[in-house]
This record gives structure tokens, C-alpha cells and sequence, in this order.
């Protein structure tokens, strides 16, 4: 794990930060305060070296990824929406499970089923899989970028839009070696190549090769296939995200990377100050636990409160 990356995610109204050993989230609560909780990362994917052997790594992190993000979403919502002298309000249990699942079979069925169904009824005399898939690939991607600039537009997520871009900011500075403040951190990026946006534009352009030899006449086994057929996807994007990430200077990479750059101008708006602290808090915790400590100037960053979840 030489060549270990940082990185995160945006949350509500805060930002998730994992390493190699632990994972934090920095959130700011209705009352101004910073709060941050943290917890091991016990992952095969962190502890066993099988974990990190290709592909298996890739499918180890995005299961991990979904598993802790999940958390991170319902642990900052908690705190998000408590109000100052009222009792905490919990939003987990059932209700918070339940909006989670219907909201990944809604992205299964319109990123993956809808493309698929579509593509064979737009397309039903065609021959080639690769056009089948191609055309499929054309309507999976058109959906994902209206839905981005759809959601743009809510107030709600514009914020976490901007948290995103605070996650980004930290990280490229920090890989550059530049001070943990907010005024320093706020003159980086808020694109990364290593981003989950452009990650997601890879599993799109890659699933139109991996899907285009399964093109069955029978609309259940194609669907059947695009489902077992994530996990492969994912595992070849990951792949090349870490190769990309590791050759980054290359002019060919570049050109390679530039569209997944382009397109986090949807999912990351320039963050405020307050929100580039929340970054910071949840970062620091991180490097610590790996050993790394990083020095801030007196009163750069609010001092967190760190609690127990």
C-alpha cells in the first residue's frame, strides 16, 4: 500500500475523509460547532493483502465506499438537522434504510435497466452488439448528465455540491504539500483526478465494451446480464482510475482524463471558508492515524468537537 491515495467524499453539510487505518467525518452542526466522528476501517481492503490484489481491490473499495458513505450520509444528517437545546433527532432505523434502498434500486433501474430497454427498442433490427451497446451507452450517458445538471439546480445539493469542492481542495493540497488552511487550501482545484464523478464516466464508457457481446433477444436475459455484469464494470474502471491517478503527467493520460475533469464542474461548486474547515477537520484525524501529523497555525481552523457514534 506504497502508493496509498486519500480521499472522500461530501456529506451533508460536511465532508468524509478515510485513510488508510481510520475514516472521519467533519460536520458543522446548526450551532456553528465543527463535530467529528471517527472509526477504524476494518475492510479486508485495508487489512489483508489479498484486498489490494486488481480488480479484487477495486470491487473491495467500492463496496466499502457505498458501506461507509452510507454512514458518513446518515451519521452528518443526524447532526445537520438538530437544533440547538433540542433533543437529538436520529435519522436511522428503517425509514433511513429504506429511502437508501429505494434510492439505489431507483439509480439501477434508470442508469442500467431504462439505457438497456430503451436501446432495444430504439435499435431492434440491429445485428452488432457494439451498435446495441453503443446506443445503450449513448442513452445511459445522456440520462447521467441531465440528472447532474438537473439536481444542480436544489439549493440542498449545491451545498454539497460545494463540500465536494472543499474535499478536492484539501486533498490537492495536502499531495502538493501546502499548509491545512483554509487560505492556503482555498487557492487549489476543486477538480481531482481521482474523483468519484469521473469515475462514474468511466463504468459509463467502459460498460458499452463489457456489455456489447451479451446482446440476448430476450430483454430479461439482457437486463439479467447488465446486472451481474456491474461488479465487472466497476472493477475495470477502478483500475483504470488508480493507473491514470499513477500517470498522471502523460500527455496521453491527460487527454484521457480531461472529459471526467470537465464533467466535476457539475457535482463541485466553489466552496466558503467554514466549509474548507469542515474539510480540514475531517483530514487531519485521518493523516494522524497513519502516522502523519500536520501542524496548523493557532486558531487556522476551529477547534472540533469529536464524538462517539
Amino acid at each position: 500500500m506504497s502508493n496509498f491515495y486519500y480521499g472522500g467524499q461530501a456529506v451533508m453539510e460536511g465532508v468524509m475523509m478515510r485513510g488508510r487505518k481510520q475514516m472521519a467525518v467533519a460536520v458543522r452542526a446548526p450551532n456553528g460547532e465543527i463535530v467529528v466522528h471517527e472509526e477504524p476501517l476494518t475492510a479486508a481492503i485495508y487489512t489483508k493483502k489479498w484486498g489490494q490484489w486488481p480488480f479484487v481491490r477495486g470491487l473491495g473499495m467500492l463496496w466499502d465506499a457505498l458501506g461507509l458513505g452510507m454512514r458518513a450520509l446518515l451519521w452528518s444528517a443526524d447532526i445537520a438537522i438538530q437544533e440547538e437545546g433540542q433533543p437529538a433527532v436520529k435519522f436511522t432505523g428503517p425509514v433511513a434504510w429504506t429511502t437508501i434502498a429505494v434510492s439505489l434500486a431507483f439509480s439501477v433501474a434508470l442508469f442500467f435497466l431504462l439505457p438497456t430497454a430503451a436501446a432495444k427498442w430504439i435499435s431492434p433490427m440491429a445485428d452488432s452488439g457494439l451498435v446495441i451497446s453503443l446506443v445503450e451507452g449513448v442513452i445511459r450517458l445522456g440520462l447521467f448528465l441531465a440528472y447532474l445538471w438537473a439536481i444542480g439546480f436544489m439549493p440542498d445539493i449545491r451545498r454539497v455540491f460545494a463540500y465536494h469542492g472543499a474535499e478536492h481542495k484539501t486533498i490537492n493540497a495536502y499531495e502538493a504539500g501546502a499548509p491545512l488552511t483554509p487560505q492556503s487550501v482555498a487557492q487549489f482545484t476543486t477538480a481531482h483526478t481521482r474523483c468519484g464523478t469521473s469515475f462514474l464516466l468511466s463504468v459509463m464508457v467502459i460498460s458499452i465494451l463489457v456489455f456489447a457481446p451479451f446482446h440476448f433477444d430476450n430483454l430479461v436475459l439482457r437486463l439479467l446480464s447488465r446486472l451481474l455484469l456491474i461488479p465487472v464494470v466497476a472493477g475495470i474502471a477502478y483500475e483504470f482510475l488508480r493507473f491514470t491517478a499513477a500517470h498522471v503527467d502523460h500527455p496521453v493520460v491527460r487527454a484521457l482524463i480531461t472529459p471526467g475533469l470537465l464533467l466535476q464542474r457539475l457535482t463541485t461548486r466553489e466552496p466558503e471558508p467554514a466549509m474548507l474547515e469542515c474539510a480540514i477537520a475531517a483530514l487531519k484525524p485521518v493523516l494522524a492515524s497513519d502516522g502523519i501529523e500536520i501542524t496548523l497555525p493557532a486558531n487556522s481552523v476551529p477547534q472540533p468537537v469529536a464524538v462517539a457514534i
